[in-house]
């Protein structure tokens, strides 16, 4: 499903270039579970925004389902985005003025799908998340582990093939961290291949694969 042969990632800071990625290659297959682990600053964001089509490499080549990347055009591009992956960010990026079930429903307008099939679909990803009662609530009336589970719900929402989850456990207590894992673990069980960026071995150690990534640099994590 992802190849990235020989990817590189330059940024100027300053009067520095800083090499995001350093020549990665990684191939994840349909289905697979892995976790991308490193400390600050090695380069996970950078790859994990490659992977989800919002960033372009600078050398190297990423094919994603058998099709290079740069043979999209920007359309293309986009709907790859809003219908074969979904996110999910640390920071959960929910909209405050919207409810839960309003903040699901979003990429479903986006793709212009039908009042009543996007009813039903956010009822389905609200009660895969478990958060049926908390529908109509807004960000603020939940708890940071359930504007989590919310953001996992708009991500799948589209049913997208591929679920890229940057530091999802990052700003959650240890028993929220198991409840937001639980969920990744029954969405990979129904078939999603999923890729989990943290910093937190033990959260690496949930995924079935660990990638490490130092300095731009990516190397298998021997289990």
């Amino acid at each position: 499903m992802i190849e990235l042969r020989d990817v590189c990632r330059e940024y100027q800071v300053g009067d520095n270039k800083v090499m995001a990625l350093d020549h990665a290659s990684v191939h994840i297959y349909p289905g697979e579970f892995v976790s991308v682990i490193g400390p600050s600053g090695s380069g996970k964001s950078t790859l994990m925004n490659i992977i989800g089509c919002l960033d372009l490499a600078d050398s190297g080549e990423y094919l994603l389902d058998g099709t290079p990347i740069d043979d999209y055009t920007e359309k293309e591009m986009t709907v790859v985005r809003n219908r074969k992956i979904g996110f999910v960010f640390q920071s959960f990026n929910l909209i405050g003025k919207l409810t839960a079930e309003e903040n699901v429903e979003l990429p479903l307008i986006y793709q212009k799908v039908k009042k009543a099939e996007r009813k039903r679909r956010v009822e389905e990803a609200l009660a895969m998340v478990h958060l049926e009662k908390r529908a109509k609530h807004l960000p603020t009336e939940l708890s940071g582990g359930q504007q989590q589970r919310v953001a996992i719900a708009r991500a799948i929402v589209t049913k997208p093939s591929l679920i890229l989850a940057d530091e999802p456990t990052g700003n959650l207590d240890s028993k929220t961290s198991e409840e937001i894992m639980g969920i990744f673990h029954g969405l990979h069980r129904e078939g999603n291949t999923i890729v989990l960026i943290t910093h937190d071995d033990d959260v690496a150690k949930e995924a079935a694969r660990s990638i490490h990534i130092l300095d731009g640099k990516l190397s298998e994590v021997e289990r």
